[in-house]
C-alpha cells in the first residue's frame, strides 16, 4: 500500500505540482488549501507525512504544527514545512514548532521527494520499500516476500497473509521496541479502523505459526502487561 501524504498549500498551482511529483514517486497524495481543512483531514485519518506550507489563509502552518505536536494522537506525525522565509531565525522557529524538516521556496520537486523519503526513513522506516533484515529474517516490501536462513544454511520462504506481513514489517522496522496493542492497531491497521485490541493477539498467533517453519516464532515476544516486541537476538520459545 502506498504511503498517504497530505499536502497543505493554498497556492493551487504549487499544490498540483507537488502532488504530481509525489505521485510519480509512488506516494498516494491528497491536497488541501487551509489549516482547518488539514486539521479535519488528519482527524479523519492519519497520513504517513504532511507537507505543510507556513503561510495559510486561515492560520499559520507553524501554529498548526505546534498544535499537532501537543496532542498525543499526532505527536509523532512527520511534518515537512514549506516556506518562502529563508532567514535562519525563521527556520529555527519552524523546527522548534516540531517540523521534521524545512524547505525554502523555490526548491526542486526532486529535493522534496528526497526529503520526504529521508523523514519517513527516520520516523517510519516500515513506510518505505527498503529491505529490512533482523537476525535470520529478511523482508522485502517491494516483492512482498519474507525469507529466513535456517541453521543448515538453506533459505526458506515464509508465507504470510497481508495483515501478518504488515505486522511483521512494522515489528522488524522497530526491533527490540515494545508496542502496546493500541499502538499496533494505529500503526499497522490504521487509526481510522475500529476493531478490538484482542484482534492483535489473533494476528500475532498467526504470525508466530507462520514463522515457526523457520524456527523464528520466538522472535515475536510477549511483554506481559505491555504488548509485543521483535527480538533482534536469537529467538526464545514463544510465550
Amino acid at each position: 500500500m502506498a504511503n498517504h501524504l497530505l499536502v497543505v498549500e493554498d497556492e493551487e498551482a504549487i499544490a498540483e505540482l507537488l502532488s504530481i511529483n509525489l505521485r510519480h514517486a509512488g506516494f498516494h497524495v491528497s491536497a488541501v488549501t487551509t489549516a482547518e481543512a488539514a486539521r479535519a483531514a488528519v482527524d479523519r485519518e492519519l497520513p504517513s507525512l504532511v507537507v505543510l506550507d507556513w503561510m495559510l489563509p486561515d492560520r499559520s502552518g507553524v501554529a498548526l504544527c505546534r498544535q499537532w505536536r501537543s496532542e498525543a494522537r499526532t505527536r509523532d506525525l512527520p511534518v515537512i514545512m514549506l516556506t518562502a522565509r529563508a532567514e535562519e531565525a525563521d527556520q529555527v522557529q519552524g523546527l522548534e514548532a516540531g517540523a521534521d524538516d524545512y524547505l525554502v521556496k523555490p526548491f526542486s520537486p526532486r529535493t522534496l521527494v528526497a526529503r520526504v523519503r529521508a523523514v519517513l526513513r527516520r520516523r517510519s522506516p516500515q513506510a518505505l520499500d527498503d529491505v529490512v533484515q533482523v537476525g535470520a529474517l529478511k523482508l522485502d516490501p517491494a516483492t512482498r516476500r519474507v525469507t529466513a536462513h535456517s541453521s543448515g544454511g538453506a533459505t526458506l520462504e515464509i508465507r504470510l497473509g497481508p495483515t501478518e506481513f504488515r505486522l511483521l514489517h512494522f515489528l522488524m522496522a522497530h526491533p527490540e521496541r515494545v508496542h502496546s496493542r493500541s499502538q499496533l492497531l494505529d500503526r499497522v491497521w490504521g487509526d481510522h479502523v475500529f476493531i478490538e485490541e484482542r484482534t492483535v493477539d489473533v494476528h500475532v498467533k498467526r504470525l508466530r505459526e507462520a514463522l515457526s517453519v523457520a524456527d523464528c516464532a520466538g522472535l515475536v515476544e510477549t511483554v506481559r502487561g505491555a504488548g509485543y516486541r521483535l527480538a533482534a537476538a536469537s529467538p526464545a520459545p514463544a510465550v
